[in-house]
Parts: C-alpha cells; structure tokens; sequence
C-alpha cells in the first residue's frame, strides 16, 4: 500500500509540474525569440544606416568637394614685456653682487 500511495503522490506531482515545465518553456521560448528578433531588426537598421551613411559620402564628395582654404599665418608675437625685462635686469644685478 504505501508504494502504491507514494507511485499516486508521484504521478500527481508529475502531472502538475508537466504542463507547468511546459508553460514556463514555451514562455521562454518566446522571450528569447523576441530577444532574437529584436537584435536582429537592430542589425537591419544598422546595416541600413551604415549604407544611407556611405552614400551620403559619395554623394557630397562627387557634389560638393571640399572648399580650398587658404594656409593661416602664424599670429605676430607680441612685444615683451617692459615689466618682465626690468625683473630680469634686476635678477641679474642681484647675483652678481
């Protein structure tokens, strides 16, 4: 009797947890597809935006090359500094002493 009792404890725990293993299979079967699907929809957009992007290229160097700049000269320097020479001249008064 108590094999036949534990042998229906058995195949009613079995005949719950089934359907549920299968439920929480199919579900995330369906997460992870949707996940996939996704990722891929992402690549798509990449791939056609990488394209628009190349093409967008092309098109401005063949319709509009690159305006010529002229070379910039460097910037005058400025005079030094009056304030500057005369601490030099003193510096240089006060190690010689």
């Amino acid at each position: 009797m108590r094999i036949l009792w534990k042998l229906v404890k058995v195949i009613v725990g079995l005949a719950i947890a089934i359907p549920l293993l299968i439920i929480v299979l199919v579900t995330t079967v369906g997460v992870v597809g949707t996940a996939l699907a996704l990722a891929i929809v992402a690549l798509k957009l990449a791939c056609l935006a990488l394209a628009a992007y190349g093409l967008f290229r092309v098109g401005r160097y063949i319709l509009a090359p690159a305006p010529v700049t002229k070379p910039v000269s460097a910037p005058e320097l400025p005079a030094p500094d009056p304030y500057y020479q005369a601490a030099m001249r003193e510096l240089d008064a006060e190690m010689r002493r």
